[in-house]
């Protein structure tokens, strides 16, 4: 994995990228031995079934970017003369809407729940001729299942940036929150067994506006990145830097007198259109290839970089 449609990785980004393809699919094998653990405990309680549901939806992240890898690794072509770099926002939408719909389903099931005063029954099981509550073998599973997130989100939380993926950001940041599910569900397990029956809903409906948040989170991000609002950090904390960068650059040159940024994010990849005024009415063009090519050293998300000469900046261009 060298390249990304015609972007050259840095050894750096090649690196981070085979780690993130090994802790996607380490996270898929881990979930789905922890989807079929809790299957085997489930019972009764509306907070384990919210759970288990929740599990299954972390999957969908770790698709998408896979998924999407495959599509945004192919060069452009005249049909996508910009490259399939978009497949990634798509990813990062359909994992946006799916926990959206099916966390919102959850929270109104386990609403309904609370208000109907449905009392969840947990059973026994006989294990090695003894009456054990199941409930004790549904706080084990959960316990156990907690420690993994905690390893891989971490570790993807510090490739999500080397790489600039939102995908990769948002599978971390779910991650890394995945404990307070745990012990939501746990809590409620254990309030169903001391005659709290009200605890097990309301953790339930916990879980699922946790679910919700993150699908509100995600599709919100992935839909404003598609209408090409201006790039912003994988975060989306803050306005790409390199913006501010590129204009500082620009206006060294001795034959620009101001300059201004279009930046948009492709995906991992930056779509910059550079607008420059020049000092006088001539300028060449190997002026103008020289300052396309310094912006497109800058970093190595700059894959489509335009200079524009014009008498005046545009409104809508940041300095």
């Amino acid at each position: 994995m060298k390249t990304l449609g015609r972007t050259d990785l840095p050894d750096e980004q090649q690196r981070a990228l085979r780690s993130a393809v090994r802790w996607e699919w380490f996270t898929i094998g881990y979930t789905v031995v922890t989807i079929a653990l809790i299957a085997l405990v489930v019972g009764g309680s509306q907070a384990m079934k919210t759970a288990w549901i929740e599990d299954m939806l972390s999957l969908i992240p770790q698709i998408s970017f896979l998924v999407a890898l495959l599509l945004i690794r192919r060069g452009p072509t005249r049909a996508f003369p910009y490259g399939l770099h978009r497949a990634m926002g798509v990813g990062h939408l359909v994992a946006g809407v799916a926990l959206l719909a099916v966390g919102g389903s959850l929270a109104v099931e386990s609403l309904s729940g609370l208000l109907r005063a449905e009392h969840p029954a947990i059973g026994t099981v006989r294990v090695f001729g003894q009456t054990v509550w199941l409930g004790w073998f549904m706080v084990a599973v959960m316990s156990v299942t907690v420690i993994g997130p905690f390893f891989y989100g971490h570790a993807k939380a510090k490739l999500a940036p080397l790489l600039h993926n939102k995908v990769l950001f948002a599978d971390a940041d779910m991650a890394k929150a995945d404990w307070t599910t745990t012990v939501a569900s746990i809590v409620g397990v254990l309030g169903v067994g001391i005659g709290w029956w009200w605890l097990d809903g309301a953790a339930a409906l916990f879980i699922s506006v946790g679910i919700v948040w993150d699908g509100w989170k995600n599709s919100r991000a992935a839909v404003l990145d598609l209408i090409d609002q201006r790039a912003r950090t994988e975060d989306d904390a803050e306005p790409q830097p390199l913006i501010a960068q590129i204009v500082r650059a620009l206006d060294t040159q001795p034959w620009v007198r101001e300059s201004a940024v279009r930046m948009r994010d492709m995906g991992q990849v930056f779509h910059v259109e550079a607008f420059v005024v020049p000092v006088r009415r001539t300028v060449s063009v190997a002026q103008v290839e020289a300052a396309r090519e310094g912006i497109a050293r800058m970093d190595w998300k700059m894959q489509d970089v335009v200079v524009i000469v014009v008498p005046k900046l545009p409104d809508e261009a940041e300095r």
